[in-house]
C-alpha cells in the first residue's frame, strides 16, 4: 500500500479528539502570566517567542501542569469501583500483577513523552520490575494536533505482533522529536528504520504500517477512552476490577503514582 493509501485509511478511519480543557488552560495561563517568569523566575516583557525554544516551552508548561496537577491528586477510590477495560492492549511488566496502570497516550505528545522518559523508568525500576504492578498500554493518538501519532501507535502495534513492544515504545518516545515533523514518507521509512535496528522482520513489519493493520484495534482504543472521560493524554487509571481504579490525569510526577499505588497494595 502506498503511503497516500495509508494516509487515506487513517483519515477515513480516525475521529476527530479535540485538545483537553486542561491543557488549554495551561496554555492560557503561560500566555496570562509570562513565559519568562518559569525560565528566571521573574518576567521580562522584552522576551519575545522568537528566543524561545521548544524545549523551554515544554518545560514552561511542565512546571504549570506539576503546579494543577498536585492540586487534583485523588485520595479515595470512587464508589461502586471504577472498572476500566484493558482490552487486549500491550503489557509492560507481569501479567498477573497486583496492581494495574491502564495508560491512554498519544506517541507524539510532548508530555506523554516525558511521563516515558523521566516518570515511567522510576516506576519500572519500583514496582514494575519486582511484578506487583504492570502498564497496560492503550493508544489515544489525537489527530487533530498529532498528525503523525496513529501511524507510530500501528508502528508499536506491529513491533508488538513481533514481541518487540517496550523497545519500539521507547524508540518513539525517546527520538519524538526527530519523527515529530515528518511527512507520511518519511515517517514511515523512520519507523522501519527502527524496526532494523531492532531486528525486527522488516518486510513484515513494512506491510503491517503500511496497511494501517491495527487501525480497528487503535480506533476500539480512542472509544473507549472517551467514554472514560479522556479528552487529552495521557491518562492513567490505576488499581484492579476488585478495588477499582483512580484516575490520574496528565504527566504526574513518580511521587503521586506512589501515593495511589502503596494505597492499594495496602488493600
Amino acid at each position: 500500500m502506498s503511503s497516500e493509501n495509508f494516509e487515506d485509511n487513517f483519515n477515513n478511519n480516525e475521529k476527530m479528539v479535540s485538545k483537553s480543557k486542561f491543557n488549554k488552560l495551561i496554555i492560557i495561563t503561560i500566555i496570562t502570566i509570562g513565559v519568562a517568569a518559569f525560565f528566571a523566575g521573574s518576567y521580562s516583557s522584552n522576551l519575545n517567542s522568537d528566543q524561545i525554544s521548544e524545549k523551554d516551552l515544554d518545560d514552561a508548561i511542565a512546571k504549570i501542569e506539576l503546579k494543577i496537577l498536585q492540586n487534583q491528586l485523588p485520595t479515595k477510590q470512587q464508589s461502586p469501583p471504577l472498572k476500566i477495560s484493558e482490552d487486549n492492549d500491550p503489557i509492560i511488566g507481569n501479567m498477573d500483577a497486583e496492581i494495574t496502570i491502564i495508560e491512554f497516550s498519544d506517541f507524539q505528545c510532548p508530555f506523554c513523552a516525558r511521563f516515558h522518559v523521566q516518570t515511567l523508568p522510576t516506576i519500572m525500576d519500583e514496582y514494575i520490575n519486582k511484578g506487583t504492578v504492570k502498564l497496560v498500554f492503550r493508544d489515544f493518538p489525537i489527530q487533530s494536533i498529532h498528525p503523525n501519532a496513529l501511524p507510530a501507535s500501528v508502528a508499536a502495534e506491529c513491533a508488538n505482533e513481533q514481541g518487540k513492544f517496550k523497545e519500539m515504545h521507547d524508540l518513539l518516545f525517546e527520538n519524538q522529536r526527530e519523527w515529530n515533523n515528518q511527512n507520511t514518507n518519511d515517517v514511515i521509512s523512520t519507523f522501519n528504520q527502527y524496526a532494523s535496528k531492532m531486528n525486527l522482520e522488516e518486510e513484515k513489519f513494512d506491510s503491517c504500517l503500511r496497511n494501517g493493520k491495527y487501525i480497528e484495534e487503535i480506533q476500539k482504543d480512542l472509544d473507549d477512552g472517551r467514554a472514560y472521560g479522556i479528552s487529552g493524554t495521557p491518562g492513567f487509571f490505576v488499581g484492579n476490577d476488585q478495588i477499582g481504579f483512580i484516575e490520574l490525569k496528565g504527566a504526574q510526577p513518580f511521587e503521586n503514582f506512589k501515593k495511589v499505588i502503596d494505597s492499594q497494595l495496602k488493600n
